[in-house]
């Protein structure tokens, strides 16, 4: 199956992807539309074939993962609001570290 939007997290802090991280995709009403964890390469592919037009949010586990890793976090939780406008690939990729946050409109 062939999903609209993926994501990949990578651990600024230790130079490598971020394995097991839990993610929600949630549309704009908050219903959960798919959540899924990082694979062994930080990446996941979640949701339908096809997005409809509007707003998601990705909410992003950090919290958990760093205290699987035995590191204090500031972010119990990061989230990320973008909108859907087409039927392009979506890649929304996280650079995570305990007290920073960024991301960007992968490909």
């Amino acid at each position: 199956m062939t999903t609209h939007l993926t994501t990949h997290i990578l651990d600024a802090s230790t130079g490598v992807p971020a394995t097991g991280v839990g993610v929600v995709l949630a549309d704009v009403t908050g219903g959960v539309v798919a959540e899924g964890n990082t694979d062994s390469d930080g990446r996941l592919a979640l949701g339908p074939e096809i997005l409809a037009r509007g707003d998601y949010a990705l909410t992003f586990a950090t919290g958990a993962y760093f205290s699987s890793q035995g590191v204090e976090t500031f972010y119990p939780s990061a989230t990320v609001t973008f909108t859907v406008t087409d039927e392009r690939h979506y890649h929304v990729p996280l650079l995570l570290s305990p007290f920073a946050y960024s991301t960007y409109r992968g490909s």
